[in-house]
């Protein structure tokens, strides 16, 4: 996969742009602002002391009527660039916008494809791909404590509440591979809650959203019907859900396509057949708080247990 790219300074969207615009307004009047300062105050050093007790009235007063007055513009410019960037981000919705649904949790994020037709819903955890070009809608929630959704390249901050929603609007105008996080200090691992955010072509998209919305595969050799049965007879049912299966846990991520995605633990770490045994085997050693406990699994079991996952594709 691509580097991830996460950075306000290079937007992939055109809400990320109006914000990279406004950002570049606020430094250039603070920095007028700053050099003003920084000159006055060398000005008055120059003088010295004798000098200055020498002004007049007069002379002071215009001083500081010219340093309010400038101070008042520098606002008003900053006031009304702000003003008309919070307008810009409110005119994305579209009638033709993907609806997604993402809840924060310690410390993942759910994520749910929402369409009228609940046999299309399509869960999945922690990655998400968005169609390039298209606006999309996305519904937020949290489950626990206060979140915040942020996705530098193509938006702005949006907190995430307990038992209030809020609706965020983005659009990415280029194919790439984003990186978003939590921005609101959420518990013990709230600097391992990234989001991956993969903007594809079109038709891309459209063909893994079909995909998506198919169950898992089934397995093809006895060592993959053994990790079905691992997931399915064991603890890893009662939190996760795997489509096709008999898990149907909802309260850990969906892992229906997990070999799919680039990372595991919300971006812990890469998904790679060893870091999957060692977190199955120990998460608390990578993640430590995360509600995931130690499966226990003998050896035997958890090979074939990775043998199985590693077909959810």
């Amino acid at each position: 996969m691509a580097p991830l790219i996460q950075s306000v300074l290079h937007p992939a969207g055109v809400q990320a742009a109006r914000l990279n615009q406004l950002w570049w307004v606020m430094f250039w009047v603070c920095t007028v602002v700053f050099i003003s300062v920084l000159t006055a105050l060398a000005m008055a050093i120059a003088r010295g002391r004798r000098s200055a007790s020498n002004a007049s009235d007069a002379t002071l007063t215009g001083s500081v009527g010219a340093a309010v007055g400038i101070s008042v513009a520098a606002l008003l410019v900053l006031l009304t660039a702000s003003e008309i960037t919070g307008r810009d981000l409110d005119a994305l919705k579209a009638q033709n916008a993907l609806r997604i649904q993402i809840t924060g949790n310690q410390w993942w994020w759910d994520v749910q494809y929402l369409n009228p037709d609940p046999s299309l819903t399509v869960v999945t955890a922690n990655e998400i791909h968005v169609p390039v070009g298209r606006p999309v809608g996305i519904v937020a929630k949290s489950n626990d404590v206060i979140h915040s959704l942020w996705i530098p390249a193509l938006h702005g901050k949006r907190d995430l509440l307990p038992g209030r929603q809020s609706e965020i609007w983005l659009q990415a105008d280029r194919a790439g591979v984003y990186r978003g996080q939590c921005a609101e200090y959420c518990g013990a691992q709230h600097a391992k809650m990234a989001l991956t955010v993969v903007a594809d072509l079109p038709d891309d998209f459209e063909r893994w959203l079909s995909h998506m919305r198919g169950p898992a595969p089934p397995p093809a050799t006895e060592s993959q019907m053994r990790g079905r049965d691992v997931i399915e007879r064991g603890p890893c049912a009662m939190c996760h859900s795997i489509a096709g299966t008999l898990a149907g846990g909802r309260t850990a991520p969906d892992l229906t396509h997990l070999a799919s995605r680039s990372a595991i633990g919300a971006g812990s770490i890469p998904n790679t057949r060893g870091n999957l045994a060692g977190w199955i085997a120990d998460p608390q050693h990578i993640k430590p708080g995360n509600k995931m406990p130690a499966t226990g699994l003998a050896s035997e079991e958890l090979q074939a247990l990775l043998d199985y996952l590693e077909t959810l594709k």
